[in-house]
Parts: C-alpha cells; structure tokens; sequence
C-alpha cells in the first residue's frame, strides 16, 4: 500500500513520540548509550542484509523499522547531550545528497552512472570534514571481502585500473601460480600472505565483471547449506550418522540435493 507524503511524516513521528516516551518510562531504554547500544545494531544490520539477499519482503519491512529505530536512538542521545537531534540528523544527509549530485542540482554533466561514482569520489575529497584520502572513507571495520572491493572501486575511480578484465585474469594467475609455490615450502606465513593475494586478485576479476563477490559468495554459502542440511536429513531418515558415513555416500545425498535444485 502506497502512503502519501503526509502519512509517511506522521508515522515518523509517532515513532519518535513513542521513543521519547520509552526513554522515560522503560528502564531498559533509559540505561542505554552509543557504547551499549552498538553491538545490536550490528546484529540488525546483518539481520536486515540477510532479509535482503533472501529477497524476503516481510522481514526486510521488519528489519528495516528494526535499524530505522537505532537511527532513531541515537538521534535521542545525541540530543539529550546538546549534540544533535533527528532533523540534525536528516538536514545534514539531505545537504550532502543535493551537494554530491550536481548533474540533479547543479550544471554538472554526467553520461552514465560511472560518471556519476567518478564524481562522488572527487566532491568528497573536496567536502570539509571529508575524506583527505582517496581510501580515507572506507571503514577500518569492514569485513574483509567487502572492504577488498570497497578500496579496489575507489582506487578504480581515480584511474587505478585495468583496462580490461584480461589484465586481472593474469594477475589472479599470478598470484595462483605464487600461492601453489609457497605450499610445497610449507611456509605458513607465507602462504597466509599468498592467499591474502590471491583472495584480493579474485575480488578484483570479481568486481570487474560487476559482480558483488559479497553477495556471490553469501548465495554460495546459502545454496552449501541448503543441500548439506538435506544430507544430514536423509541421512538421518536412513538411521545413518554423518561422522560414519563414506564420502561416496554423502555425495550420493548431495547430487539428489542438486537434482532438487537445492
């Protein structure tokens, strides 16, 4: 169901109104802080990128109102202290999205969306308070596959590139021929680091043929799980135990997986 602009302004409000209220009343709320209120919402957030990769609206709505209320909390304490409040909060994005648009709100011309990122990537360098790195913006806390394609793409918008996927198909081998030498040596840092290389190398082929690796490989964990859960069932519905079972057994059961498009 569609809202209007108003009704959507009105729910934001009761929510608000609501949170002002739990503040006081509810002593769980009213002992929280940025510090303690943190390690939820990086549970929600995951919460919600799981909703999402299952493309699972009902619970992508719930999640959502999950984190919009963690916006919302932090909004309230930075209020309580005199630092900001909710329309601090949505004034400052709202500035910053009519600022980096110059092709909607300015005279800037852009040809397609990669213009567009290119000159993102050039207004923030040049925000006060922003970016004084071309990688600056990119969180130290990122897990470690997307961080990879995050600085990769930034390195990208300034003209650190490949020409063509070719060039990071032979690098990838590079670094697979490298990682298979260090092996035979058994050199356990070495190899660490080797791998480190030609994990980055494959995100990179990844990323130029505009896949989101993140996103390949989490479908990729979803689809092992998915069909190793249906040989754990079978099995058990054979009387089997997996720990005793051949793996010609086990992959009897994955194949029927597959065949069910599991």
């Amino acid at each position: 169901m569609a809202h209007s602009r108003q009704e959507k302004i009105e729910a934001l409000g009761r929510i608000i109104d609501t949170l002002d209220i739990l503040r006081v009343q509810c002593p769980w709320d009213r002992k929280q802080t940025n510090e303690s209120l943190r390690p939820n919402t990086i549970e929600e957030v995951y919460e919600l990128c799981d909703a999402l990769i299952k493309k699972d609206n009902v619970n992508i709505k719930k999640e959502l109102g999950d984190v919009l209320l963690h916006v919302l909390f932090y909004s309230k304490i930075g209020e309580e202290s005199g630092s900001f409040d909710i329309a601090d909060v949505a004034d400052a994005l709202n500035s910053k999205l009519i600022y980096r648009h110059p092709h909607v709100f300015g005279k800037t011309h852009v040809n397609d969306a990669h213009d567009v990122e290119l000159n993102w990537e050039q207004i923030k360098l040049k925000e006060k308070g922003g970016n004084k790195t071309v990688l600056g913006g990119v969180p130290n806390a990122l897990p470690a596959l997307i961080k990879a394609d995050r600085v990769q793409e930034k390195a990208s918008n300034v003209g650190f590139d490949w020409d063509d996927p070719n060039g990071a198909w032979e690098k990838f081998m590079e670094e697979a021929s490298e990682f298979k030498s260090e092996v035979s040596k058994m050199d356990q840092n070495k190899m660490e680091s080797e791998m480190g290389d030609l994990l980055f190398s494959l995100i990179n082929v990844a990323r130029l043929y505009k896949i989101n690796p993140e996103n390949a490989l989490e479908k990729t964990n979803m689809k092992f799980i998915s069909r190793f859960n249906y040989v754990e069932k079978k099995a058990q519905e054979q009387g089997l135990n997996l720990k005793e079972m051949t793996l010609p057994q086990m992959d009897k059961l994955w194949d029927e997986a597959k065949d069910l498009g599991l």
